[in-house]
């Protein structure tokens, strides 16, 4: 069986159903510490994400001006 890894969109529809879960306040306290952790791994992993395209668009870019020199 393969698992699909995660998109970062994938992860960003998760973190707003756990936002949406923890403001409704309809879970318990030990599904709230649950849900909040998965929320923190997944806001990390969405930064990374982030950080890393950021980097990749500033070498496409330093790329891009070194051939119009």
């Amino acid at each position: 069986m393969t698992t699909k890894k995660k998109t970062f969109e994938d992860s960003l529809m998760r973190l707003k159903e756990i936002s949406e879960l923890l403001e409704e306040n309809e879970v318990g306290l030990d599904e709230s510490i649950k849900l909040y952790e998965e929320g923190v791994k997944l806001a990390k992993e969405c930064y990374k994400t982030l950080s890393e395209a950021q980097l990749k668009i500033k070498e496409l870019k330093v790329d891009l001006e070194k051939d119009l020199e």
